[in-house]
């Protein structure tokens, strides 16, 4: 089945950051939307990579679009407060529901991910433009599949330790900085029946996206992340009748989860 990608980017920093401007002149959106293109593609992978920007989220990630969505991106650092609080929600729901969520680098504080962490998630961060090492801390993963060890980026933002998450489902990736730190840089988690990973390389003054072993990282998360085969509806609770479980008598239930 064809995997359906949303690529949800802010686009703020494009609009008024030269520097920005400078590095992503299409757009983070359209370089993570054509990185994961075209490393989905050299899979064999058969995929759709739709946009999704904060102008039209209205639109973008309505019911009916999300409803249609296996797999969401998601980069936001400077209007995290603009996301409508109906459509975080709704986002939250669809990840119960089965779909897949990737945030990223800033995307620690946008709404959607801080109510499926129940955290804060706040954490420590410097832009010196310094050096970051990616280290593979469970190579047996799918998204460390074919992935560098370490990734070296050139130039990014710091984030470092404590970053305030629950203890993630299984930890991918652990970064270094020149500075010394260190930070759970690639993190996934189950929620409801979705899967979430988050990934912090990408700050939107280098171009950390345009790398191929970042673009490597994603193709494979999404694929990670696509929903299971099975109903996309979040596990409900029910009044169950003595022995409903037993298959016998006019109270007989058979639950599929």
């Amino acid at each position: 089945m064809t995997l359906r990608i949303a690529v949800f980017g802010e686009n703020r920093h494009e609009k008024v950051d030269p520097k920005v401007q400078e590095v992503y002149p299409e757009g983070m959106h359209t370089v993570i939307a054509d990185g994961l293109r075209e490393q989905l593609a050299a899979d064999g992978v058969d995929a759709e990579v739709r946009i999704a920007l904060l102008d039209d989220i209205d639109h973008s990630l309505s019911e009916e679009a999300l409803a249609e969505t296996d797999v969401l991106t998601w980069w936001g650092h400077m209007a995290h407060a603009d996301v409508p609080d109906e459509i975080s929600d709704r986002v939250v729901r669809r990840v119960h529901e089965g779909m897949g969520l990737i945030p990223l680098h800033s995307a620690h504080y946008s709404k959607p991910f801080k109510a499926l962490m129940g955290t804060t998630c706040s954490l420590l961060w410097r832009n010196d433009g310094e050096e970051e090492r990616v280290w593979t801390v469970n190579g047996s993963h799918p998204i460390a599949r074919g992935v560098p060890h370490p990734i070296v980026v050139p130039e990014q933002e710091m984030y470092g330790e404590m970053f305030d998450i629950p203890a993630p489902d299984e930890l991918v990736f652990v970064s270094s900085f020149a500075g010394g730190e260190v930070f759970r840089s690639g993190a996934a988690f189950r929620r409801g029946k979705g899967k979430v990973f988050y990934f912090s390389p990408g700050d939107q003054e280098y171009p950390v996206y345009r790398q191929a072993e970042i673009r490597r990282v994603l193709a494979n998360a999404v694929v990670w992340a696509r929903p299971e085969d099975r109903a996309a509806e979040p596990v409900k609770i029910a009044n169950a009748p003595r022995d409903w479980f037993r298959g016998e008598g006019p109270e007989a239930v058979t639950r599929v989860i």
